[in-house]
């Protein structure tokens, strides 16, 4: 690994990012979300320096290893003229942070994490699972809380910071909420670090939902706790399968392909 190598994702590696399901740490998604394809690794490291390099450089040769990245194909003339406009600007380290700044802010950006946090978990029969949908588009809503029912979830919808309060004071304590992360009046975000300082509420599941994602937003979201992070729009049954995923449920017997949903449905 030389400081000035650029790495793209594998396929293996996108498909950790968008498959619904992963066993990758904190820390190896966070990096393996940074990495565009454009961006030095040195780049990479400076945007990260809260993180010893030590660690870096360990949690990179783990997604080496799991073969999630690769080296990128530079094309020279590019090259070439990223080193010209380089020595016009900024002093190397500043420069490196700066770019590495820009790409996380690029819209556009699209994922579909889900972490299982807790071993598999098999349900009773006839016991119900509950889940709150925080979103501010009623049709949306309604569309989520259809293909949820159809899991076997019991469903409450709050679309405002009133009704947000309102859904988490009642019982029963959640076993699931979807979180958008723009609301009319309250910020996803903050609603989830209140979440996670609540002593009821902190181990609930919770997957972000986002329409103008960016690769910021995305660490910003699982750094405060988030269990999943999925962009908009979104394939019914990719979403089903990362809620799945973060309750601890089997995937569904038809290979993660709801027989209730159409596979070209997107929401």
């Amino acid at each position: 690994m030389q400081n000035q190598d650029v790495y793209t994702l594998t396929a293996r590696g996108q498909q950790e990012l968008r498959g619904s399901a992963t066993t990758l740490q904190p820390a190896e998604i966070e990096l393996l979300v940074r990495i565009d394809g454009a961006l030095t690794l040195s780049q990479i490291r400076a945007g990260m320096p809260a993180v010893p390099p030590e660690d870096f450089t360990l949690t990179f040769s783990r997604l080496l290893d799991l073969r999630l990245l690769a080296l990128a194909e530079i094309d020279p003339f590019a090259e070439q003229f990223k080193i010209q406009l380089n020595s016009l600007s900024l002093p190397q380290a500043e420069a490196e942070a700066d770019s590495g700044a820009a790409s996380l802010k690029k819209a556009g950006y699209y994922v579909n994490i889900a972490r299982q946090r807790d071993p598999l978990r098999r349900l009773a029969p006839g016991e119900m699972l509950s889940a709150i949908v925080v979103e501010d588009e009623p049709m949306l809503a309604k569309f989520i809380q259809s293909y949820l029912s159809f899991e076997g979830f019991q469903v409450r919808l709050a679309g405002n910071r009133a009704e947000v309060v309102a859904e988490f004071r009642k019982s029963p304590v959640p076993d699931l909420i979807l979180l958008d992360v723009m609301l009319p009046d309250a910020d996803g975000f903050d609603i989830l670090l209140r979440l996670r300082q609540h002593p009821a509420l902190k181990k609930v599941p919770v997957i972000m939902l986002t329409g103008k994602a960016t690769r910021e937003s995305v660490i910003k979201g699982l750094a405060s706790g988030a269990d999943g992070y999925v962009t908009k729009p979104f394939e019914a049954d990719a979403l089903m399968q990362a809620v799945r995923t973060v309750v601890g449920l089997p995937p569904s017997a038809s290979g993660g392909k709801d027989p209730w949903i159409n596979k070209d449905s997107r929401l």
